[in-house]
């Protein structure tokens, strides 16, 4: 039994993760950064969500999130997660928009609201038409030093770094 979040193979410390890991991910968290394009810049904004399973759901106020919804504009959306010896990211891409009237209590009820004492009026939910996630197990980088092949054991929490590395063969 590991003990990391997900189970890797050996040799491979990047984990692809699939839709449900990630989903599992999206409904533990309640952060994110949420981006898209704006007046010709890409704008990124950090936000605070809940899932329902569907669909992500946000408080927003009057601006460029707000203007994004009602234009029904495609962005992208991650949340990460850093412990002491691994990490994980969820990207999300789909369409943003307002919600609608009727659906107002449904939304309330899932307890997203502000961090920070502002007025956020607006609900906006994002659709999940992509989703992505990778799961990460830190360690030392391996230096290329072209005597042995890359090895990585899962199990093995920390790498020890090599006691005199050659800075010309050095990744770059």
């Amino acid at each position: 039994m590991s003990a990391y979040m997900f189970e890797h193979d050996t040799d491979q410390p990047v984990l692809e993760l699939n839709r449900q890991q990630s989903e599992l991910l999206l409904r533990n968290t309640r952060h994110g950064r949420l981006a898209f394009l704006a007046e010709g810049q890409v704008e990124i904004f950090p936000v605070n969500y809940a899932f329902d399973g569907k669909k992500l759901y946000f408080r927003t106020a009057p601006g460029a999130k707000l203007l994004a919804a009602e234009a029904r504009s495609m962005v992208a959306f991650e949340t990460d997660g850093i412990l002491p010896d691994e990490g994980w990211s969820v990207v999300v891409r789909g369409q943003i928009t307002t919600v609608p009237e009727d659906q107002m209590d449904y939304v309330r009820g899932l307890g997203v609201a502000p961090w920070i004492p502002t007025y956020k009026d607006f609900f906006v939910s994002l659709s999940i038409e992509e989703i992505t996630g990778r799961h990460f197990i830190f360690a030392r980088q391996p230096e290329r030093d072209g005597t042995k092949p890359f090895t990585y054991d899962p199990n093995q929490s920390r790498s020890t770094p090599p006691e005199d590395p050659d800075t010309t063969k050095l990744s770059r």
